[in-house]
């Protein structure tokens, strides 16, 4: 799940930024409003934890922008800015929810997973491609029944390929799904934890396929006649 994190305060950035990662989210984080709007128009995500003071332009303009594009992408507020007019505001122009600081984290991830599962129109969503299940109340992914072990990296690519079961995803678009825009990483790093979740997947009935020149896709394996 890839959230932009729009925060000018560099600390509490890190400090959420992190700690969400280690909940498995896949953060790409901005400072300002300018280009938070350059983020929007470009890439795709699942929520947007937007600040309202920000440099360049703020929170409620980057906002009041996005619904004018018909972008229906989820936006907590996120300010200590707690006032009932600002809140109003927020909500007018199309805020999903709202949040003040100081917070804890677990709040804060609780509130991105219940606007992920509304957008998507399910209390739980829930994905499968034979043998493999994921579980969007306990986010977690069961293979055979049995809970699979999955490093943050590695659930968030599974996730993405299951997502668009049977069809291709290029290396760059995982890329993008799995690593911050920041990350100084080598599109080898998609090769690494494609050959470790295929170990993880080996014989039980379900592989992640290579297709040159298109990516990569996972599907059912073929029964051998």
């Amino acid at each position: 799940m890839r959230i932009l994190l729009v925060e000018d305060e560099v600390e509490l950035a890190r400090w959420v930024a992190r700690a969400l990662e280690q909940g498995g989210f896949v953060i790409e984080h901005v400072a300002d409003g300018l280009q938070a709007e350059a983020r929007l128009v470009a890439e795709e995500y699942d929520v947007v934890v937007l600040d309202l003071r920000l440099p360049g332009k703020d929170g409620l303009a980057v906002l009041k922008a996005m619904r004018a594009r018909d972008d229906r992408t989820p936006v907590l507020i996120l300010t200590a800015q707690d006032t009932l007019d600002e809140r109003v505001r927020g909500l007018n122009l199309g805020a999903d929810d709202y949040l003040p600081k100081p917070f804890a984290i677990a709040e804060l991830e609780a509130r991105i997973l219940a606007l992920i599962r509304r957008s998507r129109g399910r209390a739980h969503p829930r994905l499968q491609c034979g043998a493999l299940v994921f579980d969007g109340e306990t986010r977690g992914f069961t293979l055979g029944g049995q809970p699979l072990a999955l490093t943050p990296r590695e659930s968030t690519l599974l996730g993405a390929l299951l997502a668009r079961s049977g069809q291709p995803l290029t290396k760059a678009q995982l890329l993008d799904k799995v690593f911050s825009l920041d990350a100084d990483v080598s599109p080898d790093a998609i090769e690494v934890l494609v050959y470790r979740l295929r170990k993880k997947l080996a014989g039980h009935g379900v592989t992640i396929v290579t297709l040159r020149g298109f990516g990569y896709l996972l599907e059912p394996e073929t029964p051998a006649t």
